[in-house]
């Protein structure tokens, strides 16, 4: 028995304490969070009312308020048992950060006293040379500064031996450059906010004071027990298999998708679920997803920043608790082949201060004027920038999905559905009709309710569409950050917003009628964008066709679509709009095209030598245990000893064949992997990213094609690592 086999027998789920009668969620929801909730309990209302226009207005409070705030956070923290904290940030690496100080001081007489003053609750200073900056730092300039974000609370995060106060914060270099995602993506809030304003009042509403994006990302992951993940080098070091047959059941029968969740991860979701729940993340919906073993959490909406915060936290929480269930989550877009790989659709859309929706479209949306130009704005802003949104989603896992049957591709359009497609069609031509019916289902059975048709269908094909009141994206990765793709998408949106009120003021300044006026600006706006809307299946090999008869780019490698982020009408876009400077571009492509590369290499390198240590000697040990029962046979054949039927000996023959062509190809590729590895060493940054996708993946994928043949016919016995069959189907 080999120790594959061995260790799939041992495999039983992590006893977990059985709870007769959960808490209520209400009654320990953000308990480990510093809401404004508690801050406005202990802290004065003058200090409180200076952090609220802060937070609104930009008007920083002094020295005595933040020391104020810092003691009740303190003590707040300490009160729950913490006994440092952090200033806890996001660097470009889309992973987060901290460095953890003690809340003690020396005092006079030498004795420790637990002290935390407002000038350390806002600013830290962590060692930047350490963190990618793509050229803005150099290695012997270290000094960085993390700066407290007042709009993100403060949480507590624990451990069994105790628990640390954590600051969201923003991070920037010595000379003010933004090296993290925070700052980009509070940025681009306020722009949005800007523009949106200044449209808003021309509609006469001049009541609102602030637009808030909001967002909710849909979080997909896989499951796979312990055991299995520390056997696969490649998951380990790659967080994907690099090498896998695929099951003989997969996802065929489309039985997992919203089937009955298993009871082992059940029991994770819980854990998930109440862990979040202390920290405040609005985690509402848990389900199965299509391929085996996959499944997702989803959120209720909340402002961007907040929404991106929850995001990168409930990453970090479900990886630690499935390590305490015997489990580890997988993250990667695309961890086993032939099965759907992991996204994170990305829910947007954009509200006021009163909490209005300006994407709701009501019961009659072509009488909504408002709803109207918003939805224009984000057609004309999708189609002029469509090179930028790809990039936002551009790195090497989610490189393996996009495109695939199961994610939408390359090519960036939009889905509106069948009601507001004719809606804009009237607006394109000029004439506004009544479009709206009411949408009653009736099921036919009298004790069933009649519901009401949504304004739009679903089409998970769309890399952008319109899914009633919010505009989903969906070509995020699931292991990604979701920060540059609000930026990209507030700024883009905001900028087309831009465009919208300044036609129309132009329009109503020589004293047309505002409604015809805004009318006729939209109709312009329609008919230049209209290539970007599409309303078909967007996996179909003439969506392709027709996308390039609209001249959409295609852009299938993340290495040359990262490129739109330092084209000049990007520069310019995003320098107008206070979002990123050129210098912050620049650094930004650098340091993920690097990210690119580095984790071509470390795959490469992983599966070269997972095939030189374990595939290969079992192979090989195979091959001439076929060969000797060959030749044995042959010598009974020729000795009278043994009469075979005709063929029997060709057909040894022919798997012999077979496998030693295998063998033959792997050796051949793993050599030119090597070769191109070495070759690329020589090469600056641009040329070996282009390099590595135009040749070193398809020696991968040629080395994948025919170690996968190999486990469909090598002995099970001998066959060492996991297969598919076991890791994605546990009990």
């Amino acid at each position: 028995m080999s120790i594959r086999n061995e260790i799939t027998q041992k495999i039983e789920p992590v006893v977990v304490s059985k709870v007769t009668l959960p808490l209520q969620i209400s009654t320990y929801y953000g308990e480990n969070t510093f809401s404004e909730m508690t801050m406005q309990k202990m802290i004065s209302e003058e200090t409180y009312r200076a952090f609220k226009r802060w937070q609104e207005e930009g008007t920083i409070i002094t020295k005595a308020q933040a020391d104020e705030i810092a003691l009740v956070m303190k003590e707040w923290s300490m009160s729950k048992g913490a006994t440092s904290y952090t200033h806890w940030f996001q660097p470009m690496t889309g992973l987060t950060a901290e460095k953890h100080d003690a809340f003690i001081s020396l005092g006079h007489d030498g004795n420790v006293i637990e002290k935390f003053t407002g000038s350390k609750l806002i600013q830290g200073e962590p060692d930047a040379s350490s963190f990618p900056s793509g050229g803005i730092r150099a290695t012997f300039e270290a000094r960085g500064y993390t700066a407290w974000d007042p709009s993100s609370p403060a949480f507590i995060t624990e451990v069994d031996s105790g628990k640390i106060l954590c600051i969201p914060s923003i991070f920037i270099s010595y000379t003010g450059d933004a090296l993290d995602k925070k700052l980009p993506l509070l940025r681009s809030d306020a722009a949005l906010s800007k523009a949106c304003l200044e449209l808003l009042r021309l509609f006469g509403y001049t009541d609102v004071k602030n637009v808030i994006p909001t967002c909710g990302p849909e979080q997909e992951y896989f499951l796979i027990d312990e055991a299995y993940y520390r056997m696969r080098p490649d998951l380990v070091l790659a967080g994907r298999t690099l090498i896998g047959a695929v099951s003989p059941k997969g996802q065929q029968l489309e039985d997992q998708y919203f089937g009955t969740i298993k009871e082992r991860v059940l029991n994770y979701m819980h854990a998930v679920a109440e862990e979040a729940y202390r920290l405040g993340i609005p985690v509402t919906t848990r389900h199965n997803e299509v391929a085996p073993h996959q499944f997702e959490f989803a959120p209720i909406f909340e402002r961007s920043n907040l929404a991106a915060d929850h995001n990168q936290l409930l990453m970090d929480i479900m990886k630690k608790v499935a390590h305490r269930h015997g489990l580890v989550c997988l993250l990667h877009e695309k961890p086993f082949a032939g099965v759907n790989g992991s996204g994170k659709h990305l829910n947007w859309s954009v509200a006021d201060d009163k909490g209005n929706n300006l994407l709701n479209p009501g019961d009659t949306p072509e009488e909504n004027l408002l709803f109207l130009t918003v939805l224009s704005a984000v057609i004309h802003a999708v189609y002029h920038h469509s090179d930028l949104l790809r990039a936002s989603v551009a790195s090497a896992g989610n490189e393996h999905r996009l495109g695939a049957n199961e994610a939408p591709p390359a090519i960036v359009s939009i889905y509106l559905g069948e009601q507001l497609t004719k809606i804009v069609n009237m607006i394109e031509n000029g004439k506004m009709e009544k479009a709206t019916r009411q949408d009653l289902v009736d099921l036919g059975v009298k004790l069933l309710p009649r519901f009401t048709r949504d304004t739009t269908d679903r089409n998970r094909t769309s890399p952008f569409a319109f899914t009633g009141a919010k505009f989903e994206f969906r070509a995020l990765g699931s292991s990604m950050n979701i920060s540059t793709a609000i930026a990209v998408v507030n700024t883009i949106v905001a900028d087309s917003v831009g465009i919208i009120t300044g036609r129309i003021k132009s329009g109503i300044s020589s004293g047309s009628d505002f409604n015809a006026t805004v009318m006729k600006v939209l109709s312009g706006i329609i008919k230049e964008s209209r290539a970007i809307l599409f309303e078909g299946n967007n996996y179909s090999e003439e969506w392709a066709k027709e996308a390039q008869k609209r001249g959409l780019p295609n852009v299938a490698s993340s290495a040359e679509a990262l490129k739109a982020f330092i084209k000049p009408k990007a520069v310019e876009l995003f320098e107008k709009h206070g979002v990123f400077s050129r210098v912050e571009l620049q650094s930004r492509y650098t340091v993920w095209l690097e990210m690119y590369e580095k984790v071509m290499e470390i795959e490469a390198r992983t599966l070269a030598e997972m095939v030189n240590t374990q595939i290969l000697p079992q192979a090989y040990e195979y091959q001439s245990d076929m060969a000797g029962g060959l030749e044995i046979l042959k010598n009974l054949i020729d000795s009278g000893t043994l009469k075979l039927v005709d063929g029997a000996i060709d057909d040894r023959k022919e798997v012999l064949t077979k496998l030693s062509a295998d063998i033959y190809y792997i050796r051949k590729n793993i050599k030119e992997m090597e070769k191109i590895l070495n070759n690329a060493h020589s090469m600056d940054l641009e040329a070996r990213a282009a390099y590595f996708f135009s040749d070193l993946k398809p020696h991968m994928e040629h080395v994948r094609r025919h170690v996968d043949a190999l486990e469909d016919t090598m002995p099970d016995s001998i066959w060492l690592l996991p297969k598919y069959r076991e890791m994605l189907f546990i009990s």
